[in-house]
């Protein structure tokens, strides 16, 4: 089957996105007979292009990377995101927007849009799942269409798909993890001699941490994160407000060296619990002890642990994520929307 794709955001996760369906254009034929091409692609800055015929990828990176606009593609005006999806032709559009934590917009509307013009719709943006989950998944199956956001929690490693897929009947009654990876860059930096800011600095320079890195450091990305994994898997709607939070702002070089002689480790750590009929959330520093399954999780690596009521402690560990790892879960999305 041929399919045609919109690309709407086209940052850094994009444009390995894009890299990485060139890589993995022929491997996608051979094993599962699927070709596509790139109708359509909007940036935030650099213009947008549509060619019903599919773009030249290679062209539109090389212009993009020499600070040109995309606009040189297309001769088909465009006036903003919502018609650059209801003119681009194609069958799945990957929202790749910067997130809206407080509301998940202008990405809900994007991806509702999508699907009411039977598109597939993909996304790495956490807003909408937590937002708009069950009103964009009964959508989707309204539609006939996949809502699909492996992305949106620890880069792409399988978590959604996982349970969607490979625990048929299991119900998820806690989890905890550590979900943010720059704070434990910094932790992990401050038990080196760097100070909070020092700390900061690097992971800004590395591209890991924003010019505002209020989002990570005061836990609200891990909040977004444990909120979307708890509406999701838990079946229960939560919003990131509702997530007890504290990030890790208070911590010092004093109280980790102070722990590191205990043989302890600070760790911003990520909680939610089925209670009865409810489940309570917590974004919290604490302090760990080497027994846990936490306490060598270093630099940028993730580790989420799920308890179920049918297995064992159960636990994924991502390490060294990256714009890659984030285009490998859209490309996971893609290949599973269109193939069940």
């Amino acid at each position: 089957m041929h399919y045609k794709l919109a690309l709407l955001g086209f940052g850094n996760v994009g444009r390995e996105f894009a890299r990485l369906l060139m890589r993995k254009e022929a491997e996608l034929y051979t094993r599962y007979d699927t070709t596509f091409t790139v109708t359509g692609i909007a940036t935030g800055r650099h213009g947008t292009a549509i060619n019903p015929a599919g773009l030249d990828l290679t062209r539109v990176l090389a212009a993009l990377e020499s600070g040109q606009s995309l606009d040189q593609f297309t001769n088909l005006p465009i006036t903003d995101s919502l018609d650059f999806i209801r003119k681009c032709p194609a069958e799945v559009l990957f929202e790749n927007t910067p997130v809206n934590h407080a509301t998940g917009e202008p990405a809900i509307t994007h991806l509702r849009l999508a699907l009411e013009n039977n598109m597939h719709a993909i996304t790495a943006n956490k807003g909408p799942v937590v937002h708009a989950y069950r009103e964009l998944t009964a959508l989707a199956r309204a539609k006939e269409r996949r809502f699909f956001f492996e992305s949106t929690v620890m880069d792409g490693a399988p978590i959604f798909s996982l349970f969607r897929s490979t625990l048929p009947a299991a119900q998820l009654q806690s989890l905890r993890g550590v979900l943010n990876s720059t704070t434990n860059l910094i932790l992990t930096r401050m038990e080196n001699g760097e100070t909070f800011d020092q700390a900061v600095k690097y992971a800004q320079s590395i591209g890991i941490a924003e010019t505002d890195p209020s989002a990570d450091v005061d836990g609200w990305d891990a909040a977004v994160k444990v909120a979307a994994l708890v509406t999701v898997l838990m079946d229960t709607p939560l919003k990131p407000q509702q997530v007890e939070r504290k990030g890790i702002r208070e911590i010092t070089r004093e109280k980790i060296a102070a722990a590191k002689v205990e043989g302890k480790r600070w760790k911003l750590v990520c909680s939610a619990r089925r209670e009865g009929g409810s489940v309570t959330a917590r974004v919290w520093p604490e302090l760990l002890f080497p027994n846990s399954p936490m306490y060598n999780i270093d630099g940028t690596t993730s580790l989420v642990e799920f308890e179920t009521d049918v297995l064992g402690l159960l636990s994924i560990v991502e390490t060294d994520p990256g714009p890659a790892t984030t285009a490998y879960g859209l490309l996971a999305d893609f290949i599973n929307a269109v193939h069940k």
